[in-house]
């Protein structure tokens, strides 16, 4: 990607006009313009300007210049060691940083359960792919059968536990 075209998409992502940045800029519209078109390149200077009107700076600009990755293979999750016996969990986004999600996969046998997850920052949604689980939230008990889901702020502690006499699969999302 060319400069001019990510400094474009950073604009237009903070709801700003070429004429809004300018102001902010002290530059004119019709140089934002050319800046975005790539038929001129700034300074080191003015592009810290614009970058600062931006809400970033070089650092962050320059740092995920590299192609976002968008497509995660099943052969790519990272399994989660230490389990309860009966749980495998598996991390399904690796190597991603800055995420707001931490989304895993959680298969639990019959009467297998999570350890206990103390309070924590965040939220917690999870989606039953498969069979029946109870969620404890605070010793509070919740039943969920297959096609449900669960959402609830990280400050209890809770687990899951298999209900049925199946195997259970989970999508479960922590999310900051």
């Amino acid at each position: 990607m060319k400069i001019g075209e990510k400094l474009k998409k950073l604009r237009l992502s903070r709801g700003l006009t070429q004429e809004e940045l300018a102001e902010r800029t002290d530059l004119s519209r019709s140089f934002i313009s050319q800046l975005e078109s790539d038929k001129t390149s700034p300074s080191i200077e003015t592009l810290e300007k614009i970058l600062a009107a931006l809400g970033t700076d070089l650092k962050h600009f320059f740092a995920d210049f590299e192609e976002e990755k968008v497509v995660f293979k099943k052969e790519e999750r990272v399994p989660v060691y230490d389990e309860p016996e009966g749980v495998k969990t598996e991390i399904l986004m690796s190597g991603v940083e800055d995420k707001e999600i931490d989304p895993m996969l959680v298969t639990l046998e019959p009467g297998a359960e999570t350890e206990e997850e103390s309070y924590h920052e965040g939220s917690e949604f999870g989606y039953v792919i498969q069979g029946k689980v109870d969620l404890y939230l605070d010793g509070k008990r919740y039943r969920l059968k297959e096609g449900e889901c669960f959402y609830f702020k990280a400050d209890k502690k809770h687990y899951v536990k298999n209900a049925g006499k199946k195997k259970a699969v989970l999508l479960w999302i922590m999310i900051d």
